[in-house]
């Protein structure tokens, strides 16, 4: 590397310019910075010297004789050659006017909006002496200095070189350190045997069109299989480089664009995904174009399937029943119904991904499936299309998985990459209210379900506040339940949020529970009273209008306060709150507590107040998420605080179902939390 060097963020690699016959010089920035000379350069304007020498001499030199042509050249782009012009002092050394230099001037890229000018001098003074023989080697000359501009232009990680062929002729170091080809490889046309089997006919086509007929620069996207075996997203670009009209080579690059490829990919797959949810109100057409989707942008083939029972009795108490609500599959393939109920026995891969509600991929050979891996209605199909791999993905909806996703690969096509698995998760998340909506419709028939619902509010929409709530009915329960929340905006402005547990698990602790609930909202709507005195007019209120109904509350303000906000709250018989700081620290708030509601109680009910940190999040809950019977409630509770701490930093959506998805729970009571998440200053 040279004296003066700069190891750029470009990936552009000087090195391979040291051994250059001309001299090199690179500078960076409007300020003309020199960031590299070549052995040839230094020898030819000064020697070896120190680089604060060298950075000052060529400075002096740039400004009194060259900073116009630097200027325009930086700006506008356009070239600049001087041919056999007589020497110029130097480092203090008066010029000889003996000898005599070509030079060129041309921009390079460093990266987007990053310039700088590449300086090539050729010493010509025995051609100047000798006509003939400078004739000889100036067309030589000239011809390095026209393939290292264009090399240069190209500024990109892996540089490559081909003959006017197309056929690559030169080694290129970053290419078999890329791909781990050696130079036997990937000369000629080895290199294609490193692209994706989808993207080789098009990369094959459009570089022999552009060969056939060079115009211009080529450019190309295809995925490259790199030296850790997995495919990456790489941009191709190519010049050709001419002599008297004929292209004589092409100099090209190849620079990973991965990450903006898949950014790309992911706002498209959720874009079309949202259209899809959007425009359609049917469960089953709404699952059958997201099922499109995942075909037309990651999978050969795809099935959707609801998972309707999970302790059936008509079916001999089969773990797991479920229907096929849609399919997709590309062109080619054998197609399949997109309807069928199956029962599933506990060791089929499907019930083991809905358990750990994580994504499950299994690969084995091509046709060949093992029979514990899908449904048996679709183990014949992945047999009929040479299936290679299958990706079983829950899709986690209300903290629960009413639906699974098979996503199938066929043939000799690389199973779902990580980062497909990691988009396809995206897509559902970022369709997980409109698929709540339909599922929800979908299961109407279940009526237990269907009126809890219709007895719960959507949480009031804030600026700067979030308000989440969750609630999951059990699944062994064919009765509602007296889990409750609330959250509405009082007249002097503050939101409140509410929970609450009636005792009983029937129609009448449903009936109960919306009474309490109507009137807390009744009380707390007429009188902006504290928390504590608020929960002592509902219990004296029950008294009359309820009767013998046994029920827990907690009732809370969400005030402003200096600039920030505080938590003024009042808790009767039910599990303390949660606060989670931004940071991931949490504990439970234990004050104001009084027994629990419906029965009397001449004492005051205490109400406290404790300050909400920028960024944490509040957490009310029913004693479903953290009881387990013959377990200690503490244990429960520490269960929740641990999880909660792991997902601090998660949108408050994601921090509700994580807790809903990842704590073991009895499955014999309901389920009803809520979130509130106070403003940070780095959320924007």
């Amino acid at each position: 590397m040279g004296a003066v060097d700069e190891r750029d963020d470009s990936g552009l690699g000087f090195e391979m310019l040291d051994p250059v016959p001309v001299g090199v010089a690179v500078t960076r920035g409007p300020e003309h910075r020199l960031v590299y000379t070549n052995d040839r350069y230094r020898s030819l304007f000064g020697g070896p010297g120190r680089r604060a020498e060298m950075e000052e001499a060529f400075a002096d030199f740039m400004c009194r004789y060259y900073r116009p042509q630097f200027d325009r050249v930086y700006l506008t782009g356009e070239p600049i050659v001087a041919t056999a012009e007589p020497e110029l002092p130097v480092n203090g050394r008066p010029a000889s006017g003996q000898r005599y230099f070509t030079s060129s001037l041309s921009r390079i890229g460093f990266g987007p909006g990053d310039h700088g000018v590449l300086v090539l001098v050729l010493e010509v003074t025995d051609q100047v002496a000798a006509d003939r023989e400078m004739a000889v080697l100036a067309e030589q000359r000239r011809r390095v200095l026209r393939r290292y501009e264009s090399l240069m232009r190209v500024s990109a990680d892996t540089i490559w070189v081909t003959g006017s062929d197309g056929k690559v002729h030169e080694r290129s170091p970053n290419w078999e350190r890329l791909t781990g080809q050696t130079w036997e490889e990937y000369r000629g046309d080895g290199w294609l045997r490193m692209v994706h089997p989808d993207d080789l006919p098009e990369v094959v086509r459009s570089w022999g069109e552009a060969v056939a007929d060079p115009r211009g620069p080529w450019e190309h996207v295809y995925r490259l299989r790199t030296l850790n075996g997995g495919y990456r997203h790489f941009q191709l670009r190519a010049v050709p480089v001419r002599e008297d009209g004929e292209v004589v080579e092409w100099v090209g690059s190849t620079t990973d664009i991965e990450e903006q490829w898949n950014a790309r990919r992911r706002k498209r797959l959720r874009d079309r995904a949202a259209a899809a949810t959007v425009r359609l109100r049917s469960l089953r057409e709404m699952l059958g174009a997201l099922a499109e989707v995942i075909v037309r942008e990651i999978a050969d083939g795809c099935g959707v399937y609801l998972v309707t029972d999970l302790t059936d009795q008509r079916h001999g108490g089969a773990p797991f029943v479920i229907e096929r609500m849609a399919t997709a599959a590309r062109p080619g393939l054998v197609p399949l119904p997109p309807y069928s109920e199956e029962r599933l026995g506990a060791g089929n891969a499907f019930v083991t991904a809905v358990r750990r509600r994580r994504p499950l991929l299994r690969t084995f050979p091509a046709g060949a499936p093992p029979s514990d891996i899908v449904p048996r209605g679709t183990l014949s199909w992945l047999i009929a299309n040479d299936a290679n791999s299958v990706l079983i993905l829950p899709v986690v909806v209300d903290g629960a998985v009413p639906a699974v996703v098979a996503v199938v690969m066929c043939g000799d096509r690389p199973p779902v990459s990580p980062d497909d698995i990691s988009l396809l998760l995206s897509m559902f998340d970022h369709a997980h209210d409109a698929l709540s909506r339909a599922i929800r419709f979908q299961r109407a028939q279940q009526v237990a379900l269907a009126l809890q619902y219709s007895l719960l509010a959507e949480p009031p929409l804030s600026d700067d506040l979030r308000i989440v709530a969750r609630y999951r009915a059990s699944p062994s329960a064919a009765e509602v339940g007296g889990d409750w929340y609330d959250s509405f905006v009082l007249p002097d402005g503050v939101p409140v949020v509410a929970i609450g547990d009636v005792a009983g698990h029937d129609l009448g602790a449903a009936v109960s529970m919306s009474q309490i609930r109507n009137m807390l909202r009744a009380l707390a709507m007429d009188r902006c009273e504290p928390p504590g005195e608020i929960l002592s007019r509902l219990n004296l209120a029950m008294e009359t209008l309820v009767g013998e109904v046994m029920a827990t509350c907690v009732y809370a303000r969400v005030e402003p306060y200096r600039d920030a906000y505080r938590l003024y709250y009042a808790v009767a018989g039910h599990p303390p709150p949660l606060l989670v700081t931004r940071d991931g620290e949490s504990r439970f708030l234990e004050e104001g507590l009084s027994p629990l509601l419906g029965f009397p109680h001449g004492e005051p009910r205490p109400s406290h107040a404790e300050p909400l940190p920028p960024g944490s999040t509040l957490l009310l809950y029913t004693d479903g998420l953290v009881e387990r019977s013959g377990e200690h409630l503490d244990r429960g509770l520490e269960r929740l605080r641990s999880a909660a701490e792991c997902v601090a930093d998660q949108s408050p959506d994601k921090f509700c179902d994580h807790l809903l998805s990842a704590l073991p729970t009895t499955g014999l009571d309901d389920i009803a939390v809520i979130a509130v998440r106070t403003p940070h200053h780095d959320d924007g």
